[in-house]
């Protein structure tokens, strides 16, 4: 085995990202420089960056730090994932699990729904660029919503999702994407970019295809709530309706006019039993009084053989004090009158 010593000045090592340790693949850049008196040569590193997986991880964070700073992962920026999508597309390989896993749930929630498929080349020299192609052909063909992904594997398997040809074919897209790449553990740069991240394929056919049964199901709960709320508001309508027929019943003219009629009715009747009990009340004080001026009525005594004795000029006589002779005086009888003239007055008779 053989080994050649290096050396890295401390200036040079402030710019590397990442932790020198024992047992990391590193590519080195910089100088060989040899010793003649020893034959031994020395390696002067300028960089270091991090060979196969790290190498990879090192390339990941780089250009998830441009895309974020330039404000391709803004929550702002993501567009929601429509509730009831009917044309769903799907970006992924024509064969493998992935697409049998989206077909299969779509198909169970919405029998109804339509999936397009575009069979992108998704690991591999020419992948990225596939991948990107597709999401602006569905684009165009103005579906609802897209799913982009495919099954787990190594990061070099899933690398093509990490390329920012794929990153701005996401970000420019008007249509709502859902990335779906590898499994729950796995993250992409098209995770970040895109609308929403589902854990797997099959996740993602759940987050696109809403399930029909459920829907039917929320609608029928739903019209039964909506009757049984218009059934309480009508019955609520019907009360108030009642209430204001009975105020506007005591509030209406017509209604004021029958109550004024009912009350001059009643002071009416009134009226009368008073009249009525003032006209008994006289009825009887006139017949005590007629009978008593029946009793004091000359003509009860004229009635009994007496007569009525008035002067010339009709005065009552009831003295002979009040007469002389020779004065004419009437005599009224029960049957007649007499007029007679006073030839004598006897003051000795007896009353």
């Amino acid at each position: 085995m053989s080994q050649m010593s290096c050396v890295m000045w401390r200036s040079d090592a402030r710019n590397l990202n990442f932790r020198l340790e024992d047992g990391k693949e590193v590519i080195i850049g910089g100088s060989i420089d040899v010793f003649e008196r020893d034959g031994r040569y020395q390696l002067y590193a300028k960089r270091v960056s991090l060979a196969g997986d790290g190498f990879l991880a090192e390339k990941f964070e780089k250009l998830k730090n441009k895309l974020e700073e330039a404000g391709y992962f803004d929550e702002d920026r993501k567009i929601p994932i429509p509730k009831y999508a009917r044309n769903v597309g799907i970006v992924t390989a024509e064969t493998g699990a992935a697409i049998q896993d989206i077909i299969n749930i779509s198909t169970r929630r919405n029998p109804y729904m339509q999936l397009y498929l575009y069979p992108a080349i998704v690991q591999g020299e020419y992948a990225a660029e596939s991948i990107a192609a597709g999401i602006r052909a569905l684009e165009r063909r103005k579906v609802d919503v897209i799913i982009i992904g495919r099954g787990g594997g190594s990061i070099e398997d899933l690398w093509a999702f990490n390329e920012e040809v794929v990153a701005e074919a996401i970000y420019n897209c008007k249509v709502a994407v859902i990335s779906a790449v590898g499994h729950e553990t796995d993250y992409t740069i098209a995770d970040f970019v895109a609308d929403l991240r589902a854990p797997t394929p099959s996740a993602a056919a759940e987050l696109a295809v809403f399930d029909v049964r459920q829907t039917i199901q929320r609608i029928y709960e739903i019209k039964d709530r909506l009757a049984r709320k218009m059934l309480s508001k009508t019955d609520e309508c019907y009360e108030k309706i009642d209430y204001l027929e009975k105020r506007l019943k005591r509030t209406s003219p017509l209604s004021k006019l029958n109550d004024d009629r009912q009350r001059l009715t009643n002071l009416e009747e009134r009226l009368i039993n008073i009249i009525n009990n003032i006209c008994k009340d006289k009825k009887h004080n006139l017949a005590l009084l007629s009978s008593k001026l029946d009793g004091l009525s000359p003509l009860k005594k004229i009635e009994s053989g007496y007569a009525y004795i008035s002067d010339s000029k009709e005065n009552r006589i009831d003295s002979i004090e009040n007469i002389q002779v020779e004065d004419k005086v009437n005599l009224t009888l029960k049957d007649g009158r007499i007029n007679a003239k006073v030839v004598n007055i006897d003051k000795s008779c007896d009353s």
